[in-house]
């Protein structure tokens, strides 16, 4: 009888051995209380030289992965009850029904219109620059094209029908909306007979307090799981599998860090009137947690932490926007991404674009990112709408499946500051951000060493 262990050992001892003195490398730096954002920063780093390394030799990089995998999971335990008691404990602390109706239309709003902004500008760069010209129309083998699901289906699959259920399956929207029914009732109900919902508002309050407990357990695995996650990233990916899309990422880097600099840095400096570096500086932790996690689910807790303790918004803006944010705010995978690999599919097909196109990428790409899940990879479906809606091949999709996991990370990166620069514009306009103690550089600690 094959030995599943030996076996194991012997296709990945050496990238273990190795991934070992790294990780321990890593936890030293923990213990000398080096910042967060550095060691994730650091582990990058290391994450990119090992995968080169196992890539050259062709080592086996599956016990590596499974480091990565069980840092997944983790975040993916947290999510579903971090949503439901924040949601519930922000709402909760809102009496007045008119101050959560403005806050709900502020914050969409902002994700919708910075989301359509996102598309414009990777229509714009995407143009420019022809990604897709001398392109040489090469179909993967063993590629099948997703299903599109139709309007109504995306509805539907959004409404709660069993939470519990919803729960098990991971589906977040639905738990966000069930929680929203019982935060609105206990605040109508509270209205009139305080004493009976209090049992139940305490219950939420501490296990929220809890789940704050559990959230800093999880994340002190981050530098860990961000190392496997990109080593076996860089392990998979060659050179020979990305040079022909180079193109396709640069200009995909170009619009994503055009969007990030111009309009996440002019909605900071003109509309909250923050000095920019200051408030990315501030942000750092999360923008490199959602480059290197490639998850905006995972990025949650971390994101929770730095708009409360380092940009100093209210817990109350923040509990509201950030698990919205999560699940509807995708400048990046929604915006960005969807309108770049349109324009080039259209010039690899050799598809003439018309300005109706270019607005119906624009308006579909908005309404499509609404329903992308926060967790790597369905920005494919966002995208199989967008090109749908303009009749472009759905098979061009193959041809950018090889690079999509790279460009991922930045994608990413810009959902989650996009959620931070909302938090500081909804907080900033209702008198929720502690301006005074964001200007003297006040932060608390984000307590993400080991104990």
């Amino acid at each position: 009888m094959e030995n599943n262990l030996l076996t194991a050992l012997e296709t990945n001892w050496i990238t273990l051995v190795v991934s070992a003195i790294l990780l321990g490398g890593l936890y030293y730096l923990a213990k000398k209380r080096v910042a967060f954002g550095t060691r994730v920063l650091i582990a990058l780093g290391l994450g990119l030289l090992a995968g080169i390394i196992f890539n050259n030799y062709k080592l086996d990089t599956e016990g590596v992965g499974t480091i990565g995998s069980i840092y997944i999971n983790l975040i993916r335990m947290i999510v579903i009850p971090l949503v439901f008691v924040l949601v519930i404990n922000s709402i909760i602390s809102i009496t007045n029904i008119e101050f959560l109706r403005k806050l709900s239309v502020k914050t969409i709003g902002w994700f919708l219109a910075t989301t359509g902004v996102a598309a414009i500008i990777g229509l714009l760069v995407a143009s420019a620059i022809n990604p897709g010209a001398g392109f040489e129309l090469i179909k993967p083998e063993n590629f099948e094209a997703r299903e599109v699901p139709s309007f109504f289906k995306v509805i539907l699959d959004q409404v709660p029908s069993n939470p519990i259920n919803d729960a098990a399956d991971g589906k977040v929207v639905p738990i966000l909306i069930f929680a929203l029914f019982i935060a609105i009732a206990i605040v109508k109900v509270g209205a009139k007979n305080p004493d009976s919902v209090q049992p139940f508002k305490s219950f939420i309050q501490s296990a929220t307090v809890i789940m704050h407990q559990v959230v800093k357990f999880v994340l002190r695995f981050t530098p860990y799981g961000v190392y496997a996650l990109i080593a076996v990233m860089a392990a998979k990916y060659g050179w020979e599998t990305l040079e022909p899309l180079a193109m396709l990422i640069a200009v995909s880097y170009i619009a994503l860090i055009l969007h990030f600099v111009f309009v996440f840095g002019g909605l900071v400096t003109f509309v909250a009137k923050v000095n920019p570096l200051k408030f990315f500086k501030k942000a750092y932790p999360t923008v490199a947690v959602a480059f290197t996690t490639r998850s905006s689910f995972a990025t949650l807790p971390i994101n929770l932490e730095v708009i409360t303790k380092r940009l100093r918004i209210s817990p109350k803006i923040a509990s509201f926007v950030a698990p919205l944010g999560a699940t509807m705010n995708f400048n990046g995978c929604g915006g960005v991404w969807p309108a770049v690999v349109a324009v080039f599919i259209s010039q690899v097909y050799g598809v003439s674009l018309s300005a109706t196109d270019y607005v119906l990428i624009v308006l579909v790409s908005v309404i499509s990112s609404i329903g992308v899940a926060g967790v790597p990879g369905p920005a494919s479906i966002s995208t199989t709408v967008v090109l749908t809606a303009v009749g472009l091949p759905l098979e061009g999709i193959a041809l950018v499946v090889a690079v999509e996991s790279l460009i991922d990370m930045g994608r990413t990166a810009v959902n989650a500051t996009g959620t931070t620069v909302t938090a500081l514009l909804v907080a900033n306009s209702e008198g929720e951000f502690d301006r005074e103690s964001f200007d003297r550089g006040e932060e608390d600690d984000l307590e993400l060493n080991p104990a």
